[in-house]
Order: structure tokens, then sequence, then C-alpha cells
């Protein structure tokens, strides 16, 4: 059985992989969760995190845009792109509670990017969280 820190690790790679032009990702979703032993009650919420990814990505790309300073969210890297439009996502779109949301988000960038990546990635989430109403 999938923890959520493995389905989080999931959605980055299935976001990532879009990012890059693979667009019949989707007709792989459920292949990938299930070889990932993404189930049940897990399933329910990694679908729920990608399909609103994917319904909201437009307000989440402006969003995260508006609080990067030096560059554009087209000149960041694509798997940290791809972790902060889900935590984004979490942070706008969910009740979950937005300090497992953030670190989350470091511990996946920890793993997955470059050295400098976790305290981007705190950056930007921390400040979209403080500023969060002003979104919803």
């Amino acid at each position: 059985m999938a923890t959520r820190h493995q389905i989080r690790e999931s959605i980055v790679g299935i976001l990532y992989a879009r990012d890059i032009g693979n667009e019949d990702i989707d007709k792989f979703v459920d292949e990938l969760f299930e070889e990932k032993k993404i189930r049940n009650n897990q399933l329910v919420f990694a679908k729920e995190l990608y399909s609103g990814i994917k319904i909201n990505c437009s307000n989440i790309d402006k969003v995260i845009d508006s609080y990067l300073k030096e560059w554009s969210l087209k000149e960041i890297g694509n798997v940290e792109r791809a972790i902060l439009r889900l935590g984004t996502y979490e942070l706008l779109y969910t009740n979950l509670d937005s300090a497992i949301v953030i670190n989350e988000a470091i511990e996946l960038s920890k793993k997955l990017c470059h050295d400098t990546s976790p305290k981007f990635i705190n950056g930007v989430l921390d400040t979209i969280m403080k500023n969060k109403d002003k979104w919803l």
C-alpha cells in the first residue's frame, strides 16, 4: 500500500511527463497508480490530486508565476514546476494542513531536484500560503 508521500511523488512524475510533452500520459495514469500499488482510499486521493491540478492548472500557474521574483514559471526546472503545481493545488484547493503540504514539497525537492531547490520551493509555497486568501 502506497503512502501519501509516494502518491505525491507519482503525481510529480506524471506532471513532469505531461510538461515535457507526453500528452498521452493520461492514458496510462491508472496503470501507473496500480504499478505503484496506489489503491482504495489512496487511489481516490491520487486521482483527486491529479484531476484537480489539471482542471485548475492555469490558475495554479498564475498564482505561482506571481510569486517568482527572478524567473517566470516557464524558466524553472520541469520537476520544480511539477512540485510547485502540486503544492499550490494542495494549499489552495484542499483542506490539508499547510505545514504538511510544504514539508512534503520540500522533501520531494530534496529527493528529485537540485541542492538549491528545497529552499526555493519552500519560499514560493510559504509565500503562497501566507497570501492564499487573495486567491480564493
